[in-house]
């Protein structure tokens, strides 16, 4: 059973930056994508920025140019980095993987998320 936990959510104000970290733990084989998505108030989650186990990357087109996404595949760690941060950022954000684990006699992908972290961008 694997485990994902986030960090590094906060308060800041708006051009700001911050960067967000998630730790995927657990008898884990190996990621393929990791990701970050995010949920306003009232509003339905949605993808922020992903990066496969190669380290090809995607963005939504609001946050590209602005955000970067990394990871750490000997860590099992992925990162994003948010710099020009806008007030329309604010909402909670979730880590995603889907990670590869053993169990009665074979070798299967199971999606995880985080519990999520917020952060808030004040104008």
């Amino acid at each position: 059973q694997a485990q994902l936990v986030e960090s590094g959510g906060g308060l800041v104000q708006a051009g700001g930056s911050l960067t967000l970290s998630c730790a995927a733990s657990g008898k884990i084989f190996s990621i393929n994508d990791m990701a970050w998505y995010r949920q306003a108030p009232g509003q339905a989650r949605e993808l922020v920025a992903g990066i496969t186990n190669n380290g090809n990357t995607y963005y939504s087109d609001s946050v590209k140019g602005r955000f970067t996404i990394s990871r750490n595949n000997a860590k099992n760690t992925v990162s994003l980095q948010m710099n020009s941060l806008k007030p329309e950022d604010t909402a909670v954000y979730y880590c995603n993987a889907d990670c590869e684990e053993y169990s009665s006699g074979s070798y299967y992908f199971s999606e995880y998320w985080g519990e999520g972290t917020q952060v808030t961008v004040s104008s």
